[in-house]
């Protein structure tokens, strides 16, 4: 053993596994939070309250979590795994029977102090599954079909409950999150090219039976299409939120028009400006490079994770971090897509931005297991 091993050794076990943590991953999601502070003050109108305080209480309370998830060996959250799904499973379900009802979605779980999201918690419970499931089966079963049919009920499963909710958002990031997680594994690229060969065929069948006997969606749905694809059809209906979005966005130029000097979030033009669209707020305020900064600092999350993940010879805790790394990619590439018009507003907060104590702490918890599986991997 050499001297600096055993100087390494010879350091407490709770101090070692502080020392192993990714520590520039810490340092960017919190970079990444004081973004989401800053703007929390700007639209409460130079305010921390109502929002930037709390949100700081829950990133403050969701740090803790993260490093005391990281200090539990991967292990464990594996035995978790389907412990975490079928307790976020039955959480599902009770929103269906007893959930909270706000605007024409019933999402949510009244518990007292908090509202509860169980979709969100959803989110890493499936991730965590299927990294279990696939770390379990072995490698020459992966694209048998009767092995894909199961991961693809742990799909359907809770994407139908959410879909019922309704929330089309969160069901789209679940069910692109579970076939990530099924092509990182090893699933055959054919069982990919069959679904999106499908889907294809279906928006094409869609566009091509518009008038005639045969039409496939209500005349009323083909105007929300033709309204997504052209806002200024509907300016002051279903196309006003997208249209003052991207008047937000492009009046913000390079720079943008200052702190705290946004027309559009200043004089209420901005719609949910605090949360779904808290982006445009941003590039209004500080501007291209503003804008583009905060996708930097994403980026380098993702490239963090995914550098923790393809170093890490434990299949499932590589897998469980590329999961993760996906679906951050999803949460924030959504919402930007969203709010610029490339993609129906389907309800995706800005991660780490966007106020919000369930996506808070579940993105929390998510790193947490990241930072587990980056502490205890195969030195």
């Amino acid at each position: 053993m050499s001297y600096l091993e055993y100087q390494v050794k010879s350091v407490p076990s709770g101090l070692r596994k502080l020392l192993a943590l990714n520590w520039p991953l810490i340092f960017l999601i919190t970079a990444v939070s004081a973004f989401g502070f800053v703007m929390l003050y700007s639209v409460a109108g130079g305010s921390m309250r109502p929002w930037a305080v709390a949100q700081a209480q829950r990133f403050g309370l969701g740090m803790v979590i993260m490093l005391a998830m990281a200090m539990v060996p991967i292990w464990f959250w594996r035995n978790m795994s389907v412990v975490s799904y079928g307790i976020a499973l039955v959480l599902l379900v009770l929103v269906d029977l007893i959930g909270v009802e706000r605007n024409g979605s019933q999402r949510w779980l009244d518990l007292g102090p908090m509202d509860l999201q169980p979709s969100e918690m959803m989110k890493i419970s499936l991730i965590m599954l299927l990294a279990a499931y696939y770390d379990w089966l072995p490698l020459h079963k992966v694209s048998r079909p009767f092995w894909i049919l199961v991961p693809l009920l742990f799909i359907a499963a809770p994407a139908y409950l959410v879909l019922a909710q309704p929330d089309l958002g969160t069901t789209m990031l679940m069910v692109a999150g579970g076939g990530a997680i099924m092509f990182l594994a090893g699933v055959h690229w054919g069982y990919f090219a069959t679904v999106i060969a499908a889907v294809v065929a279906l928006v094409t069948a869609v566009f091509q039976s518009r008038g005639t006997a045969w039409q496939i969606l209500k005349d009323y749905q083909y105007r929300r299409i033709d309204t997504f694809l052209d806002p200024t059809q509907d300016p002051l209906g279903a196309g006003y939120h997208i249209t003052q979005a991207k008047i937000a966005l492009g009046s913000g130029g390079w720079t943008g028009r200052g702190f705290m000097q946004g027309t559009q979030s200043r004089l209420n033009f901005l719609p949910e400006k605090h949360t779904d669209f808290i982006f445009t707020t941003l590039a209004e305020e500080f501007g291209f490079l503003g804008a583009f900064g905060l996708l930097i600092l994403y980026a380098l999350i993702i490239l963090f994770c995914v550098q923790s993940a393809v170093t890490n010879k434990d299949r499932f805790a590589a897998l469980l971090t590329m999961g993760v790394a996906v679906a951050f990619f999803l949460f924030f590439a959504v919402n930007m897509a969203m709010v610029m018009g490339l993609a129906p507003v389907v309800g995706v907060p800005l991660p780490l931005v966007s106020y919000g104590g369930s996506a808070m702490l579940v993105l929390m918890v998510a790193f947490g297991l990241v930072q587990s599986a980056h502490v205890h991997k195969p030195r």
